[in-house]
């Protein structure tokens, strides 16, 4: 039974995560990247070593496996030792 406040058909948007949270985007092989601000009806993810920001739809994002977190802040500390990143 739905009530006054709650409409049957709307969709409730996700809540948007702070500065620097690890997402993965689903709908590019499941890219990790870190979340840099909301873009209108979209997310900005930046890759974790750097690189040029995509947007993604909050719908085709999701937080990242224990693995998927772990393999990308070994990557970033990586790149960060060789230079790469500051």
């Amino acid at each position: 039974m739905c009530t006054k406040d709650d409409p049957p058909n709307e969709q409730k948007s996700p809540q948007v995560p702070s500065t620097g949270t690890l997402l993965v985007d689903t709908s590019r092989r499941d890219q990790v990247g870190e979340f840099r601000g909301a873009a209108g009806p979209y997310w900005s993810l930046r890759p974790v070593c750097g690189g040029k920001e995509w947007e993604a739809e909050p719908a085709n994002v999701r937080a990242p496996s224990p693995m998927e977190r772990l393999r990308a802040e070994i990557t970033r500390c990586n790149a960060r030792s060789e230079g790469r990143i500051l």
